[in-house]
């Protein structure tokens, strides 16, 4: 049997560690908990997650009508659903505005993968969506592309929202995440990030997949995908405004390198669409770039 009461309490305490770590300022952020196939506990709008109290938690249903409590319900109780409807297994959602991870947000800088192995067993490749104006089911539906993929995504221009089978579980995934954009950043500022390598990560995905981790790198038609260069959201870059600009590209893996290598000598297909290039290829032109023009500046010095 269901303990509401005991529910409530858990958003309560999910409130005030939002709200203590700085990830929801005034009444920024919101938490839902489904508690039957049609019925989801939420938070109320216009209240400071920090000081919430069980008795304003709201009732609503699958389709965001409330049916019970005194306060509003609020108004992005429909990407909750959203997720909650995409994903069956889902109990439980979180959005938050975690400073360092808002930041890339802002800045729509994908976040780079093989670095710290405890990102890469509980977080994996984590996507940005397109901005919407939040509140409606345009902006709830940005999500819809990469819920099945990932459990914490990040909400361009806006925050992050993670979910999971408890209120904690979900929050866990956006606090991984802050901690690590946060890191990331102090790296930068000493001068650059090492990657661990495709070696060494291949390694963690075998743990993950040992511990009951789910991982979309592993999944069917991502065998040449390079697990380190975010591969699984590529797609997504160009119509969201995702750039690589802050943090240099990972080396090439060893798959990924050989995949290019047999494009490039295969015939080129009639009428292919043109694909944004891999940051492997990038690197390859600018090489070459390099070179023809080192070549050409020594024919200047000699002539």
């Amino acid at each position: 049997m269901t303990n509401i009461h005991r529910l409530k309490q858990d958003i309560c305490e999910i409130g005030r560690r939002i709200y203590d770590k700085g990830f929801a300022a005034a009444n920024d952020g919101n938490i839902t908990i489904r508690i039957s196939e049609n019925e989801v506990l939420c938070t109320p709008t216009m209240i400071c997650k920090g000081f919430i109290k069980p008795e304003d938690v709201c009732l609503i249903d699958m389709e965001g009508n409330q049916l019970a409590g005194h306060r509003k319900r609020s108004s992005e109780a429909l990407l909750h659903l959203a997720i909650m409807k995409a994903r069956p297994d889902i109990k439980s959602v979180v959005h938050c505005h975690p400073p360092h991870a808002t930041a890339f947000a802002v800045a729509r800088e994908p976040i780079p993968q093989c670095v710290l192995p405890e990102v890469e067993v509980f977080l994996g490749d984590v996507p940005i969506t397109k901005y919407e104006t939040p509140g409606g089911q345009k902006f709830a539906d940005t999500v819809l592309p990469f819920v099945q993929k990932s459990n914490v995504i990040i909400l361009a221009n806006h925050g992050t929202v993670s979910f999971g089978e408890s209120v904690e579980r979900a929050y866990w995934w956006s606090e991984i995440l802050d901690a690590y954009c946060r890191i990331l950043m102090l790296a930068k500022g000493l001068g650059r990030i090492n990657y661990l390598g495709e070696e060494k990560t291949r390694e963690l995905l075998e743990l993950k997949t040992g511990w009951g981790f789910k991982d979309a790198r592993l999944e069917p038609g991502m065998e040449n995908c390079d697990i380190c260069a975010n591969d699984v959201f590529r797609d997504s870059w160009q119509a969201n405004g995702i750039e690589r600009r802050a943090f240099e590209a990972p080396p090439p893996s060893a798959k990924a390198s050989r995949s290019v290598s047999s494009s490039a000598s295969a015939p080129a297909a009639v009428n292919s669409p043109s694909l944004p290039p891999s940051m492997d290829q990038e690197a390859l032109i600018q090489a070459i770039t390099d070179r023809v023009m080192a070549a050409l500046q020594s024919h200047s010095t000699a002539v």
